[in-house]
């Protein structure tokens, strides 16, 4: 039996390296495809642009609230059970938006749709627990860069969907396939094993935790709606803040917290953090600014193409999406040669030059998605080397809550990018119009250079320690069959755990 197991961590089942990918890919798709389509969703339900908006506002309140609990979850009682169990409530969710017409019934289908993005921090903690060694890079970086490029895809599949107004429930339908193959996946793919996680859930904390976010969010996701300086968008923000502080201070005097503060305080997770959240606004920035860029009709606005949904996905998306599967799939050699934290630096200023082309260069097709599809390769570069310096920094048993936060972080950035792009685009109109000026999308992509560059600076502020550099080196070198590799790297996440 010990024969066994040893084979099993050494050569972990050609499924599931794949079957995660597909799970993650499954996220990604479930976070863009409703973004083109809230407008659809409201004519067809007969509701208010407004109304239908909480269809993006009710799942990103499920994921910042269940995220932090389901990572604490998978780490007490075992990643596959958890994983199977949010997959079967995600499918729930997504059958009964597809079948529903009441707006209601589809809030709570994507609420548990919301339960979806815990999926890629559990992933992530499983690719540590059964990949050897010298095949962990490569599999953590392609698994993250496929975050990145499958939102890409995401918004591509919309457009082929819903083209000329077809029915929204045909969106639905598609993530009912995605998400039924990808329980098979995981049934099938990912390996069984004892529970080991000993202890119990922080209830309180992830009740404090979720009352701040949720008062947070609502404040950021409604504040153009119900107006930025209006009293329930100050209050929800004063409330969140205050809940916040009340949070940090309870964590910090229990022993077992959700999320130890040192999680947040500690140097290298604080920039790694930094890092995460303006890359998610990158990303957001440029799927967003770019779709609503190339359907703009160039006769009214004197800029775009004029492209319909389907055209905006196919030809102006997809070539990006594609090239950053590429730069994903070619990450992971990079981090095992240059490093994560080079990369990182490296994709970033290639994210700061994609963004200025896209400010200064876009009025022929072949600019943008050249353009675009240099800001994917930034993204998936990223995506891929920040798993991998959390991965540093943080102890296998905290795995699932540190990747979990971290994914918060992200969906942070992407929900502040969507906020602050669809108000200014509301806001800076031609005149006698409700087409955007061609400057403020000329801001945005500045905002996204921006975004690169801060990224970039954060990850200069990240000192990987010396023993993690060496317990890298020898895993990747020695090979993942070695227990003396092993044993070093054991030794330096002891290290990096007493550090932190």
């Amino acid at each position: 039996m010990p024969t066994q197991a040893r084979t099993d961590e050494i050569h972990p089942g050609r499924l599931l390296l794949p079957g995660l990918c597909f799970v993650v890919m499954t996220l990604a798709v479930l976070q863009t495809m409703v973004v083109p389509i809230i407008g659809t969703i409201g004519t067809q339900l007969g509701v208010s642009t407004t109304a239908a908006g909480w269809v993006l506002t009710a799942n990103l309140l499920a994921a910042v609230v269940a995220t932090p609990v389901i990572g604490r979850l998978a780490d007490l009682h075992g990643k596959r059970p958890v994983l199977i169990a949010v997959l079967v409530l995600v499918l729930l969710g997504s059958l009964l938006a597809a079948v529903t017409e009441s707006l209601p019934l589809l809030l709570a289908g994507r609420v548990l749709q919301g339960l979806s993005y815990a999926l890629f921090p559990i992933s992530l903690a499983l690719l540590r627990d059964e990949m050897p060694p010298r095949r962990l890079v490569g599999s953590m970086a392609i698994l993250s860069g496929t975050l990145g490029a499958g939102g890409g895809f995401g918004l591509v599949l919309t457009g082929v969907l819903t083209a000329d107004g077809a029915d929204y429930h045909r969106v639905f339908w598609l993530t009912v396939a995605f998400v039924a193959a990808a329980i098979a996946l995981v049934w099938f793919g990912v390996p069984a094993r004892a529970r080991t996680g000993t202890g119990s859930v922080d209830w309180w904390g992830a009740i404090l935790l979720a009352g701040a976010l949720v008062l947070l969010f609502l404040a950021l996701t409604q504040g153009r709606s119900w107006g930025w300086g209006s009293i329930p968008t100050v209050l929800c923000a004063v409330g969140g803040i205050a809940v916040l502080a009340c949070w940090w201070i309870f964590e910090n005097r229990i022993a077992a917290p959700l999320v130890a503060p040192r999680m947040l305080t500690h140097g290298p997770l604080l920039a790694t953090s930094v890092a995460t959240l303006f890359v998610g606004i990158g990303m957001f920035v440029n799927f967003l600014a770019c779709s609503y860029f190339v359907q703009t009709p160039r006769e009214v606005a004197g800029y775009g193409f004029g492209a319909d949904v389907l055209s905006a996905s196919v030809v102006y998306l997809l070539p990006g999406a594609a090239v950053g599967v590429v730069a994903a799939t070619l990450s992971g050699g990079l981090i095992r040669r240059f490093g994560p934290r080079p990369v990182l630096i490296g994709g970033g200023a290639i994210g700061i030059v994609g963004f200025i082309q896209f400010a200064l260069f876009h009025d022929t097709t072949w600019q943008v998605i050249l353009a675009s599809s240099i800001v994917n390769v930034f993204v998936s570069l990223a995506f891929a080397s920040i798993p991998n310096l959390l991965m540093a920094e943080v102890s296998p048993a905290d795995t699932g809550v540190a990747n979990s936060v971290n994914s918060i972080v992200r969906t942070v950035g992407t929900s502040i990018a969507s906020a602050v792009l669809t108000t200014m685009l509301a806001t800076y109109t031609i005149a006698s119009t409700s087409v955007p000026r061609e400057i403020v999308y000329t801001a945005a992509f500045l905002v996204g250079a921006l975004a690169c560059a801060i990224a970039t600076l954060s990850a200069f502020a990240i000192r990987v320690p010396r023993a993690t550099r060496s317990t890298l080196t020898a895993a990747s070198t020695v090979g993942g069959d070695s227990e003396q590799a092993k044993a070093r790297a054991s030794a330096g996440e002891r290290i990096l755990a007493e550090d932190c």
